[in-house]
């Protein structure tokens, strides 16, 4: 998994979370003790103060992202964009379930050629998605790009922490943690075990933050929780 790169590693992440889509919540539970809950929340309120329109979820998966956003009374309706059609499926039952169907768009597409036009949306979203990018910069500026001026781009994402004894646990915890929990209550341990290696390849919130400046967003803020594994990164399209 490790050596996969480009459309390969594309193809082969959607498989995987088209495999697991029926326990993805589930299991997304029991290993963040259900602590995401409070970061989505923190995470949607820094978008407190947008004006109303439509918001924008990339890698919505099974749409929690997007369903904390229809609950603020700023957001009329939600575009929800995944490639992973199953994870998608999930989401749309959800949305029904919850009274949401008609203010949950769902559209396969991919994050790097976002298929909507300049400064369309009020704000843009990511959870726990912006690992999976086989280019973030290029994703993060189809998200910069489709906003309107002003609006906000959110990033919350699983982050290498930078002190010494935070990242052995963390090196611990996700690679033999991470996988036993997921071959025993997913039954699926090589996709537990490519969320371990996502993460070690991926970046420190600083990281994150600078690739963000580098797309053209300002004011960026970085809120890290969780000892500084997960990160709330915020930055505003310039008007």
């Amino acid at each position: 998994m490790a050596q996969l790169r480009g459309k390969d590693r594309a193809e082969f992440v959607g498989r995987m979370f088209d495999r697991i889509a029926g326990r993805y919540d589930f299991l997304n539970t029991v290993m963040t003790g259900g602590r995401h809950y409070s970061w989505r929340t923190k995470s949607v309120e820094l978008l407190e103060g947008e004006q109303r329109g439509l918001a924008l979820d990339v890698a919505t998966g099974t749409g929690d992202f997007a369903f904390d956003l229809l609950n603020k009374s700023f957001v009329t309706n939600v575009v929800g964009v995944d490639f992973a059609a199953e994870m998608l499926n999930t989401g749309v039952r959800k949305a029904v379930g919850r009274g949401l169907g008609s203010r949950f768009i769902p559209n396969i597409g991919d994050a790097h050629k976002l298929p909507y036009k300049d400064d369309s949306f009020i704000c843009a979203t990511v959870g726990f998605g912006a690992r999976n990018f086989i280019d973030l910069p290029k994703a993060i500026s189809e998200m910069v790009r489709v906003i309107k001026p002003g609006s906000r781009v959110v990033v919350l994402e699983i982050v290498r922490p930078t002190g010494f004894l935070m990242s052995k646990i963390f090196l611990f915890y996700f690679r033999r943690i991470t996988p036993y929990i997921g071959g025993l209550l997913a039954g699926d341990k090589e996709a537990y075990t490519y969320l371990p290696e996502s993460v070690q390849s991926f970046m420190t919130a600083s990281d994150l933050a600078g690739v963000m400046a580098e797309t053209g967003l300002g004011e960026i803020s970085v809120n890290k929780v969780a000892l500084g594994t997960v990160a709330i990164i915020s930055g505003t399209k310039p008007n």
